[in-house]
């Protein structure tokens, strides 16, 4: 599963409450994980993110950090404020490129994802390459896939749409950047270059797992729930452990009136995931099912 320790929370106990709650963005950041939805983990985020100033074209940095971070230790805000100060004071590119990468980490540390890809940012301009845009390009895709607002998530993804390509310039073959890139087009006034995207990765690479998951729930979105079902398959044949797929397929089978199938694949779920809310969850959707009969 994915960084957050994602845990398949739903409110409601019926089918159609759960395709409402379907995201307008679905991304799958790691093998095994989402990242945006209605049953993802709650990361704790506030409504907007007070890094936000001077992220959309970096004229500035980041809010200070006593702004910033009302949930950082003291400790945290000092090392931050001095670690800020010698970024701003460090005339040596090479040097400043060091600050900047501690910088980052230190954001990251507080669920900043924002700052941390500026800072990144600000490294990979002195030190160009693949990986140091990929770096900045993920955090500020991170940041991108929590957005509370519209305006929010367009300006994050715009910025991590600039990094990718940069990243692709570099390394045409990298199938994660391809995949995160195709994700941040899917919620923009493009999104049919998002699919696209992703169908390229999957001619690449017909087992990744990533844009297998992407395009099954998006699949859900269109409710297109027998393309959605067949995706979900091809992505447990790969990967026969991955809770979330396993679960969207429980979901797309109930949708297509397979239900002892759908039943079948909850119950996997539970088999696979060990979590207090993902066996209420499932309990609640197995009670539905059985309810239906």
């Amino acid at each position: 599963m994915s960084k957050g320790r994602i845990a398949l929370i739903v409110s409601a106990v019926v089918l159609a409450v759960l395709m409402a709650l379907l995201p307008k963005v679905i991304i799958n950041k790691d093998k095994g994980g989402l990242a945006t939805d209605g049953v993802a983990a709650n990361r704790d985020q506030p409504a907007h993110d007070p890094n936000h100033p001077g992220h959309e074209d970096h004229a500035e940095e980041p809010a200070a950090p006593k702004d910033a971070h009302a949930a950082a230790s003291p400790a945290q805000l000092k090392k931050i404020a001095e670690l800020r100060v010698k970024f701003n004071q460090e005339s040596n590119p090479q040097a400043k490129v060091k600050v900047a990468d501690d910088l980052a980490k230190e954001y990251i540390a507080l669920a900043r994802h924002d700052s941390a890809g500026y800072y990144y940012e600000q490294a990979a301009q002195v030190r160009p390459g693949e990986k140091s845009f990929q770096k900045a390009a993920d955090q500020y895709f991170e940041a991108f896939t929590f957005a509370a607002t519209q305006e929010r998530s367009q300006a994050l993804g715009n910025k991590a749409q600039v990094l990718y390509e940069q990243v692709l310039k570099n390394n045409p073959a990298n199938l994660d950047a391809k995949t995160n890139l195709a994700m941040t087009f899917i919620s923009s006034s493009n999104p049919m270059k998002g699919i696209t995207l992703l169908r390229e990765v999957i001619a690449t690479d017909p087992k990744n797992e990533k844009a297998l998951f992407n395009l099954g729930v998006l699949s859900m979105q269109s409710n297109q729930y027998d393309k959605a079902v067949d995706r979900f398959r091809e992505l447990l044949v790969v990967n026969p452990a991955h809770v979330d797929g396993t679960f969207y397929l429980g979901v797309a089978l109930a949708e297509t009136g397979k239900k002892q199938e759908a039943q079948k694949a909850f119950l996997r779920v539970k088999e696979l995931s060990k979590e207090p809310e993902v066996q209420a969850s499932v309990d609640s959707y197995l009670e539905k099912l059985k309810s239906a009969n």
